[in-house]
């Protein structure tokens, strides 16, 4: 059975004090064994969510190279060795701050898939292209370039994220929601020829508040969830709606 996966996004935000004041009472019993919990915390506390064992733990980028003279850099094995099962690729803030291209981000979730990295690959549109009614395009152009030909359902999630609903408190329609990710469940089987289901999940200002709406759509896997998961009691109440 594949999982349904709620996904925590730490970004720029942790310490040790905060990681144990996390997961001090995180009671996970009203969450259903169909939903997978994760925490991307940044890079050094790593060590840190693996030891409290509560759920399972993926880096927020790695390299696309195996090891070397790549100063700051961290590879796929590195993540996998201090005890990731997943890893984010091509959000947002890395395309926007890093200037990230599709085939970049090609290389590094080969890479990932390679060392058995489970991949979480984000794509989504901007408001201008959304508002020109060009988000279908470029959503489906970022899949067809993105994903490698070895992603599966095992190891390949995808992670649709408006960027206009990032961090703003905006949420798409749920129409726009559901219409996107059959779009994206349509591009995928067609460019890795399989009818297999890769995993989609939502992201942009999910929150306690809009969950179970979200989750009622049966095109939704889950969700990669920003600031809302810097609050353990507002990470698992959106977990308790998820299918």
């Amino acid at each position: 059975m594949i999982k349904s996966l709620i996904a925590a996004n730490w970004k720029m935000n942790c310490s040790n004090e905060f990681v144990s004041e996390f997961f001090n009472d995180f009671d996970t019993s009203g969450i259903s064994e169909a939903v997978e919990l994760l925490v991307c915390p940044p890079a050094l506390y790593i060590p840190r969510i693996v030891k409290a064992d509560a759920v399972s733990v993926g880096g927020q980028d790695c390299s696309p190279h195996v090891k070397g003279a790549y100063t700051g850099e961290i590879s796929a094995e590195m993540l996998k060795d201090s005890g990731c099962e997943y890893v984010i690729l091509g959000h947002s803030e890395r395309r926007q701050y890093h200037s990230e291209t599709d085939d970049l981000i090609c290389q590094k979730a080969e890479a990932a898939i390679s060392k058995g990295l489970k991949t979480i690959i984000c794509v989504g549109e901007t408001q201008a292209e959304r508002e020109s009614g060009d988000a279908l395009n470029i959503v489906t152009g970022q899949i067809l370039s993105a994903v490698p030909a070895s992603a599966t359902p095992e190891n390949c999630v995808i992670a649709y994220e408006p960027v206009w609903a990032i961090g703003t408190g905006l949420t798409a329609e749920t129409s726009d929601i559901d219409e996107m990710h059959q779009e994206i469940k349509k591009t995928v089987q067609k460019h890795l020829a399989s009818e297999a289901m890769i995993r989609i999940i939502y992201g942009g200002s999910v929150k306690p508040e809009n969950a179970e709406e979200i989750f009622s759509l049966e095109s939704v896997h889950g969700a990669l969830i920003g600031g809302a998961s810097l609050d353990p009691q507002s990470f698992l109440q959106i977990a308790t709606h998820a299918k």
